[in-house]
Order: structure tokens, then sequence, then C-alpha cells
């Protein structure tokens, strides 16, 4: 049995609360709470509603499987991919990440293994609906090179637009001989029709350009395959710097410093921060006068940069680097809508408005300095007190630098070793290196 004294306190928790006015008054202290209690349904119902329209606008991955598996079959298009997502079904698209219905975005599993599925898709707006409209919308984008062009004539082609894209390099060559040797599906020393037109349909898409041209490079995710204009890569573990990502129906609800206290609580150790960012600074250094020209990252954003298991820096989305050679030549007057001109996919216009525009706001300020003050708040939380006082100074003259990089090259690399040299001395030799 309950021991007296317990008995006691208990009727006292339960009870007493409840005084003679209290009591009285319940009634209308129902009909508060019912009210209150209906409000929350309400609210949770529109969170809901809110979600599940957003998920059916950006998520249109079985149309992207239709479209290219249509083509495919009827011999249009080609890929190393190709077999596996339309026959085999070894390729599947699992969880929706598509933050645009334009461009979308499929964490999937290709053989068991984990991967990322990109694939543009026509806006619904600009068709009615039917299936039928979509494949002809679609036809569109394999429409180069036309049936008689030679293996001559296609590699002109390759180059011209590659030097359109990137600036006149001397390395250009090389990077032909990469995109044919991508294009040979089945390896047998010639390109066909099918495979220049797919091979010629993605190099439109800017990131897919980018990951040919960074291939080698350590921080950029591998590009596993392709069918059509659907590229395969490698998944990242972790797709951004942040592991709280608000949707943007919550993000009006929700107060930024929430979210902000709480990625500061859920964010990796801060020697694991160190090596990451390490990473993102070697990224930058990539970029920066390499073998095909230089980049500019127009965004730099938390969500554009991620990590894999053993925290070494991953880009997780590279649509908003760019060119400088078409940045450059766009602030001169070229204009956007100009095809021959844009690699930014079948919303060239608009992403390419974007990023001219985003690069030209800052087109005084390096990729440097632009990393530096995203990594203010990302690396000064938790710093080491014997470090922080260094590592502000470092971060504060890093984010003051201005001008374009190539001409002050010497300050640049300066600076960004300083940084690099600062972290690594405080996590080598350690579990964290």
């Amino acid at each position: 049995m309950m021991p007296r004294a317990l008995r006691r306190l208990v009727h006292l928790m339960l009870f007493c609360p409840l005084s003679k006015g209290l009591q009285s008054r319940l009634p209308a202290i129902k009909v508060k709470y019912l009210l209150l209690a209906w409000l929350g349904i309400l609210v949770i119902s529109w969170i809901v509603y809110m979600q599940y329209a957003s998920y059916s606008e950006l998520c249109r991955g079985h149309v992207c499987h239709m479209v290219i598996c249509d083509h495919y079959r009827r011999g249009i298009i080609s890929g190393s991919s190709c077999k596996a997502l339309c026959d085999q079904r070894t390729l599947t698209l699992q969880r929706c990440m598509s933050t645009s219905s334009t461009h979308q975005v499929y964490n999937g599993l290709w053989k068991e293994k984990p991967v990322v599925i990109k694939c543009g898709v026509e806006d619904p707006v600009k068709t009615d609906g039917v299936p039928d409209s979509m494949l002809r919308q679609e036809m569109s984008l394999f429409d180069k090179p036309t049936r008689g062009t030679s293996m001559d004539e296609f590699k002109e082609m390759l180059h011209s637009f590659l030097k359109v894209n990137l600036g006149e390099q001397s390395s250009l060559s090389t990077l032909v001989d990469r995109v044919i040797t991508l294009a040979d599906v089945n390896q047998d020393g010639k390109v066909s029709l099918a495979e220049a037109k797919s091979i010629w349909a993605l190099l439109q898409i800017n990131e897919f350009l980018l990951m040919v041209a960074l291939q080698e490079k350590e921080h950029t995710p591998k590009l596993l395959g392709f069918c059509g204009d659907l590229y395969v890569t490698e998944r990242v573990s972790h797709n951004s710097l942040y592991r709280l990502e608000v949707p943007n129906s919550l993000q009006s609800i929700i107060p930024e410093a929430l979210s902000s206290s709480l990625n500061h609580w859920l964010a990796p150790a801060w020697p694991r921060r160190a090596r990451i960012t390490i990473g993102l600074l070697e990224f930058v250094e990539e970029v920066f006068h390499g073998s095909y020209g230089s980049f500019l990252i127009c965004d730099a954003n938390p969500y554009h940069v991620g990590y894999n298991s053993k925290y070494d820096c991953k880009m997780a989305n590279l649509r908003s680097v760019a060119s400088e050679a078409v940045v450059r030549g766009f602030l001169k007057g070229r204009r956007c809508e100009t095809n021959a001109d844009c690699t930014y996919g079948r919303d060239c216009t608009a992403t390419c408005d974007r990023l001219v525009k985003q690069c030209n706001t800052e087109v005084v300020q390096p990729n440097l300095a632009k990393v530096c003050v995203l990594l203010q708040d990302y690396l000064l939380f938790g710093a080491p007190s014997d470090l922080r006082g260094d590592l502000e100074k470092q971060l504060r003259t890093c984010v003051t630098l201005s001008g374009l990089a190539s001409q002050m090259e010497v300050h640049h690399s300066l600076v960004l070793n300083n940084l690099k040299t600062l972290l690594w001395k405080k996590i080598s030799n350690t579990q964290y290196s």
C-alpha cells in the first residue's frame, strides 16, 4: 500500500490547485483550452498542407524518369546509367532533395550504394501537363548535334563551346578529349549520335561542366554516370555545413536566433569543424587559377558546402559556382539569353541572370572573402580560448579582402595560407587530423 505521507502529497498536488473559485470557472477554462487545441490543430494542418504542396510542386522525379527512359528506348539518348535506370531498375530515386521544380535532386541507390541523382524538368507552367507535351518540350534539349555531324566537327563544337564558357585556355584540347572519353559509353573509340546528343545536353548544365573540369579535385563530388541529361554523383554524408535545415514553409515561424542556437548545439566538435574548414579553403585554392581557368563562388551558402563521414569537405552544390570568363563576358554586355553563351540548363536565362547579378554585386569581393564571411559564425563558436583571438584577427582580415584575386594574388594566398596554418597547427597530431 502507498505510504500515508505519499498519499497526502498526491492529494495536495491533484486537488489543492483547484480552489473553489477555480472550480466555478472550470467550464470557461475548458472552452479556452478547447479553442487553443483547435488552433494548434489548424496550425499543424496548415504546416502539413504547405509541406505536401511544396513536395508535390518541387518533387517531380517520376516525370524525369518517364521522359529520360522514353528517349532512351527510342534511341535518342545514351549513357552509362541508362540500363540501370530504365531496364534493370538498379538505379532508383528515393528521398526528394529538390529546391526547384526544374532542377530535380534525389538521394537514391545504384547497385545498393548511396548516390545523388540530378535531372532537369521543364517548368510545369509552360506545359499543359500532358505526358506527350512534356516529351515534345524535352526533345528540344537533344537537337544537337544533328545527324551527319562528323567527329571532327563535333570536337570543334566542343572546343568552341568550352572556349566561350571557360575562356581561352591552352588546356582546352585536353578537356575536349576528356569529354569525348566520357561520352563514349561503350568504349569502342567512337561517339554515336545518341552519345553526342547526351553529352552536349549535359554540358549545358553549369554544375555538370564544372564537375568535368574539376573531376580530379579532392573536394568535388565524383561523377558516377549519366543518361541523357540526368547525371549521378557520389552522395555526400552531410550536404550542409549546418545539420538543421529549416524548410522554407517554416522559416517565417521559427526565429532565426532559435535555428542558429540549435545549429550551434548540433554542430560537430570544433576540431572537426576546423578540418572541414581547411577542406573548404583548399577548394577555394582549387578554383582559383585552375587548369581550366578561374571560377567565382557567386553564392557562399552553408547549404552548398557539405562533408563526408571523415569530415572531409565536399561541395554538395556547384550550381552557384560560375566561370569567371562567363561572368566577365556578361558584365561587358553579353546577353544571358544567348544560348551559345549560357551553360545553365533549361532555366538558362533565369539562372544566368541570378548568377551574374550575384557576382556583379560582389565582383570586387574574392572567393576567399565570401567564404570567410560564412566561416565567422561557423568557426568562432566554441573555438579554443587560446586560439580565438588570433582566429578572429585572421577572419577579420579575410572578410575585408577586396579587388580581383588575380590582381592581388600574393595577398590573397598569404591570408589563405595563414588561416589554414593556424587551424592545422591546432588539430595536427590529434585524432582529428
